[in-house]
């Protein structure tokens, strides 16, 4: 019925239809160190790492893990870092010896670490100095045997007989041992999201995926990038996808420079705009509010920038009209998720912007929106119903789920559970998201990771984590809860305890406490009446 409505958008100098080539992400650096050598790489404040020393130094990381760990092939590695030049040199490290990154967030506390470590079966990890505490407490409930701590300042601490970074580098005593790499079926990362178990759960994205994903990127930008000279401001987190993606795998595939900042503040935002010039700037919406309503903003000269790929959650038209205004950038707002390497869709910088919608499908890339209750049946245009994906840049699954994979992947495609609709161009709108994710400045926050530490604590009888609009956040964490009887508790001893368990950015702002929850006969919480009530205060 709607088969292939948005490629008509595509001029006849892009393709809507690609060849994924048949190389791992380390064959991809290669070509670009080959292409590229004095071009910089990586750039992170006064440092600065050219592509051919970016591939001296992952192919000494990459020896070290096969010489002093004695990794093998398919071993997992776990990241554990903020934006910083190890990270590239790392994750290319472990590519090159064959092994397989499990993406970690350093802002995850001990319980969430350890599950992550130990369902992944890591026995390496590259860790920021700050967070090594962390991991020694519960470093003896997984299988890591080896740790490589990066400081990024000068540090008198002894990590023995743990490794430095450096130290490790210098462990590298003899040449890498090439590895041959079967692209579509060999896994590079783990990439753990949200599981409706309320355990995470990892992503298996193979080498073809993310050059799939990097190389649709290319071609439906193709008219935008100059291949050498492109400058990508790397400020939202590269342990997220669209950050690994759109910043890191992307800019190695083009020759770019990637300007490197450990997190987002504003004020070094604006100063890093000005000084470095970059060009491209993908980020989520938070940042640009951050920017738009700076109140020096317009003083800083903002005029380099060219295109903002804006992602991980809706963005506000009018935000986005008074970014552009003070910028002359253009904000090109996509959608994509971990299962896909993130992007399948983005309104075309060559055709129609529709503020609101999420664009149009990425090259090679089917979608449909289906029937909700059996996916079986496409909507008509303008209905309702999930949007479901096929494309060369889906996941091969997830890491020891089957169940999981089984009930997401159907007949190739990929549901995604996200609601949206379709117009008659191929234009799609997401109208709801999974239905209890909440996604706080770009974070996704899974409900039920909350609810079960909330579940242990000794005097909560039932609770439900609902998002509330936030004008900052996007959305905020909520805790509605039912105390047991007899129990004394506050908002301030919740808050306090769900900091001490999760990571910060899940813990709840707002706290209600409840006689009873709404229910429906069986018994089984209401949701969504919580939710609606909380977003009509």
């Amino acid at each position: 019925m709607n088969e292939k409505s948005w490629s008509k958008h595509y001029p006849d100098s892009i393709s809507s239809t690609i060849d994924i080539p048949n190389v791992s992400l380390q064959d991809m650096l290669l070509k670009t160190v080959k292409d590229y050598p004095d071009q910089i790489a990586l750039s992170f404040y006064h440092k600065k790492i050219t592509y051919r020393e970016l591939g001296h130094l992952s192919s000494l990381f990459g020896s070290a893990l096969q010489h002093t760990c004695e990794m093998q092939p398919k071993d997992r590695v776990a990241l554990m870092l903020p934006n910083c030049p190890q990270f590239a040199i790392s994750y290319y490290g472990v590519l090159k010896a064959g092994g397989t990154i499990t993406q970690i967030n350093p802002m995850l506390v001990e319980r969430e670490l350890q599950y992550i470590l130990a369902d992944s079966g890591a026995e390496t990890i590259v860790i920021y100095d700050a967070l090594y505490p962390r991991l020694k407490t519960i470093q003896n409930e997984t299988n890591v045997k080896n740790v490589i701590v990066v400081s990024l300042q000068p540090t008198e601490a002894i990590f023995a007989p743990d490794f430095t970074f450096d130290q490790f580098v210098q462990s590298a005593q003899e040449q890498l041992k090439e590895v041959s790499v079967d692209p579509k079926e060999d896994v590079a990362v783990l990439q753990y999201t949200g599981g409706t178990t309320g355990r995470s759960k990892g992503a298996m994205l193979t080498h073809r995926n993310l050059i799939a994903n990097v190389e649709q990127c290319l071609e439906f930008f193709k008219d935008e990038f100059t291949f050498g000279e492109e400058k990508c401001l790397t400020v939202i987190p590269l342990f997220h996808v669209f950050g690994m993606t759109s910043c890191m795998n992307l800019s190695i595939r083009i020759g770019a420079e990637s300007v490197i900042l450990p997190k987002f503040d504003v004020d070094e935002v604006l100063k890093t705009i000005e000084t470095e010039k970059p060009t491209m700037f993908p980020g989520v919406p938070t940042m640009y509010v951050a920017l738009t309503n700076h109140p020096n903003a317009e003083k800083y000269n903002l005029g380099s920038i060219r295109t903002c790929n804006s992602g991980s959650a809706p963005m506000p038209v009018g935000l986005m009209k008074e970014f552009e205004r003070k910028t002359g950038a253009k904000i090109l707002e996509g959608y994509g998720l971990s299962e896909a390497s993130p992007t399948t869709h983005v309104n075309p910088p060559f055709g129609e912007r529709k503020p609101g919608s999420v664009g149009i499908g990425f090259p090679s890339t089917e979608y449909k929106i289906v029937d909700l209750a059996e996916g079986k049946v496409e909507v008509p245009f303008g209905e309702s119903g999930e949007l479901i994906i096929k494309g060369p840049q889906v996941m091969k699954g997830y890491w020891n789920l089957p169940e999981e994979t089984a009930n997401t992947l159907r007949d190739g495609w990929l549901f995604t559970g996200d609601i949206a609709k379709m117009d008659a161009d191929g234009y799609v709108s997401i109208i709801d998201r999974k239905k209890d994710l909440i996604i706080a400045s770009g974070y996704n926050i899974y409900p039920r990771d909350i609810e079960e530490v909330l579940y242990e604590h000794q005097s909560i009888m039932e609770a439900v984590i609902v998002g509330v609009p936030d004008p900052y956040r996007g959305e905020t964490v909520k805790a509605v809860i039912v105390k047991k009887p007899g129990a004394t508790l506050t908002e301030e001893e919740v808050i306090s305890y769900c900091q001490d368990e999760m990571a910060p950015y899940k813990v709840p702002k707002i706290v209600e406490f409840r006689n009873e929850l709404p229910k429906t006969s069986v018994g089984k919480i209401l949701r969504r009446s919580i939710r609606d009530e909380a977003r009509q205060v």
